[in-house]
């Protein structure tokens, strides 16, 4: 019996100290993953001394490793990188300071080949890649080529000027962008698609103060359909437009196009069978009987970090803001994918023109030859509805296309 404890008592020990290598080897990947805290001793029940016991504390040892196993092959689905390591751009500085007009998208392109592996580079969980990103002006981004990482640092002057990565506090009144805000401002806050087809039950303009034809700024526009509880003060004015569709399946409407006209805020609510009296606090067009009204959007600082998606995504270019054919770059594009492909702000996708076969006659018969695809350019997602979402152009080699191809970089 004393043979049998002493073996079990060598055998626990045994465990104990791989459990210890165990937890030593995964806490810090855990912390890096955002995972949490993880309990080591959560299996341990009773005396310690036992074989069931060492049997459930490995069990719980089992599940963590498994989690933070999964947790890893998660972030490596998000970085879809096919195993490609990092790679530092072509005369990428040692450090830069951030100017204002800067975007998260150029800062990225100077240190990385990749620009959308933006999240590895700066060693972000999958968190906080959906989460802003702030980087302010005058701030230092230090490149650290041995990982290659980078890290916000502050210039310190000691004798020698060098470079220090530490936390960098600033006063500077907002951080920059992850896209060029210019080129995106409207099409954050303005409405752009409608999912439903027009109406006469949506919120409709039905008068103009004194019965004019046309409305614009501080002038007075009656409305009804609008919602019951009256929580909703800020209105956007738009007319509804086109449909558009799938450019693969001419049948499919992934939605309805809506042409912003103005802004305005409720003055009366509408209540005892009256309708709502807004004033227009923003004009673009003159606002006319029959225009529709959907609640006002928040404009908000669009600076989520580039990353591709974690699934394999494949869509097209529907449309090209302005009722043009083609785009480039700094042009918005519609895609025919959304929130139910798993399309989120910030993802990057890649434009691909597709080749036409060719015929080849050089050894006596006709062959028809397929060429692969071609990538023509980047796209980065800024707005996102159901079906439809809305990128902007951050690199083209040339004219896109409504129909090219849209995938994952």
């Amino acid at each position: 019996m004393s043979m049998l404890r002493a073996e079990s008592n060598a055998k626990l020990e045994y465990l104990q100290h791989l459990a210890a290598s165990a937890e030593s080897a995964i806490l810090p990947a855990t912390r890096w993953l955002g995972l949490g805290a993880v309990n080591f001793d959560a299996g341990w029940t009773g005396s310690r001394s036992t074989i069931d016991g060492v049997r459930i504390m490995i069990k719980a040892l089992s599940k963590t490793v498994l989690g933070v196993v999964l947790a890893t092959l998660t972030a490596a689905t998000v970085a879809a990188t096919n195993g490609d390591s990092l790679q530092v751009a072509d005369n990428a500085p040692d450090n830069y300071v951030v100017k204002k007009g800067d975007t998260l998208w150029a800062i990225s392109g100077m240190f990385l080949k990749q620009p959308w592996r933006w999240p590895e580079v700066w060693k972000l969980n999958q968190q906080q890649i959906h989460n802003p990103h702030l980087i302010y002006p005058g701030q230092v981004i230090v490149l650290d080529r041995n990982g290659p990482t980078l890290s916000i640092g502050r210039s310190v002057t000691n004798g020698n000027d060098r470079l220090s990565p530490r936390v960098y506090e600033t006063d500077a009144a907002s951080p920059i962008a992850s896209i060029s805000m210019e080129a995106i401002r409207p099409f954050l806050i303005e409405p752009l698609v409608t999912e439903q087809p027009d109406s006469p039950t949506l919120p409709t303009v039905v008068a103009i103060q004194e019965d004019r034809v046309i409305a614009g700024v501080n002038d007075s526009i009656y409305a009804k359909n609008l919602r019951d509880d009256n929580s909703v003060s800020s209105w956007h004015v738009y007319r509804p437009g086109k449909p558009i569709r799938n450019p693969y399946n001419d049948k499919d409407i992934l939605g309805y196009e809506a042409e912003y006209v103005a802004t305005a805020k409720v003055a009366i609510p509408e209540a005892n069978g009256k309708v709502a009296e807004l004033h227009i606090t923003d004009s673009k067009l003159a606002v006319n009987t029959t225009d529709r009204l959907q609640p006002a959007g928040k404009s908000e600082l669009m600076a989520i970090p580039p990353h591709v998606p974690s699934n394999h995504i494949e869509a097209g270019v529907a449309a090209v803001y302005g009722g043009v054919s083609t785009a480039g770059k700094n042009s918005v594009v519609s895609i025919s994918a959304g929130r139910t492909s798993g399309v989120e702000p910030g993802h990057v996708f890649a434009v691909m023109r597709a080749n036409a076969d060719s015929i080849y006659s050089g050894d006596g018969k006709k062959e028809v030859i397929s060429k692969p695809d071609t990538r023509n350019g980047l796209l980065y997602v800024f707005r996102v509805f159901n079906r439809i979402s809305y990128a902007l152009v951050v690199e083209a080699g040339g004219p896109v296309y409504v129909g090219d191809k849209v995938t994952n970089p």
